[in-house]
């Protein structure tokens, strides 16, 4: 069937959530790295929790909660200006050098975000990205109060853009994002930026495994589910010719 919309997550995937590092680094030195990575961990881990729980906070919520957490975890004493500085930071959110490009070379389809991201906090970051300008919608699970990957939230693409999920290519680079993506019947593509062989020579280096290699083992690498995406890609860009050689796109106009 062919391919209608491409339909991609924000965090981790066109955003670059590692790029709060040069926040927390700044307002606490030397720890700055640890707090970006066990602030992503805690903040995935409390969307699937409350998704279990049946007790919905958004992702706005979350994330507070999340470096709440992280910060209290270290021992790391804060005051409500440093805490909002580095929350700002995810309104904020640095860009992956490939995604402007890749959206602007991808227009002939019908393109979307869905992601766990509370409607303001999407809609802040989309518009002060650009993003905004090339993207046909961005959908928030907001209205069906379950994040990703339950089913619920991925029909959500259906309701905005009119398309079948056969019709869909998922674009992510969470693992457990695209596996998700691919149970509901869309197309998936994965972003594996990081390769196992990567993360074998990253892991030789030293007895001591620096958090970031950590946290790309946990979260980087393939998860066993039993199900594997259609396209495995090492950038954003690799998605224009993936489409190029799976269908030819009809042409739709922009919202």
């Amino acid at each position: 069937m062919t391919i209608k919309a491409v339909v991609f997550d924000a965090y981790g995937t066109l955003f670059d959530v590692q790029s709060v590092a040069a926040v927390t680094d700044g307002a606490f030195p030397g720890h700055g790295e640890m707090i970006t990575q066990i602030w992503r961990l805690k903040q995935l881990e409390y969307t699937w929790h409350r998704s279990l729980m049946r007790r919905y906070e958004d992702f706005s919520v979350i994330t507070r909660d999340s470096l709440i957490y992280t910060l209290r975890t270290l021992g790391l004493p804060y005051d409500a200006k440093i805490f909002d500085r580095i929350m700002d930071k995810y309104l904020h959110l640095d860009l992956y050098g490939d995604a402007k490009q890749t959206l602007a070379n991808l227009k002939d389809y019908k393109l979307a975000i869905l992601s766990n991201g509370s409607t303001d906090m999407l809609n802040a970051l989309v518009r002060n990205s650009g993003l905004d300008k090339l993207l046909d919608a961005t959908i928030s699970i907001d209205s069906k109060r379950v994040f990703k990957p339950s089913p619920e939230a991925y029909s959500l693409v259906e309701t905005h853009l009119g398309v079948a999920p056969a019709e869909v290519l998922f674009v992510s680079s969470n693992p457990w994002d695209a596996i998700g993506a691919k149970s509901v019947g869309f197309k998936a593509a994965w972003i594996e930026r990081v390769t196992p062989q990567a993360m074998v020579e990253a892991c030789r280096k030293g007895d001591l495994i620096p958090p970031v290699t950590m946290f790309k083992a946990l979260r980087m690498q393939m998860d066993e589910l039993g199900l594997a995406p259609d396209h495995r890609v090492h950038g954003l860009a690799a998605l224009v010719e993936t489409l190029s050689l799976r269908n030819m796109p009809q042409t739709h106009a922009q919202s």
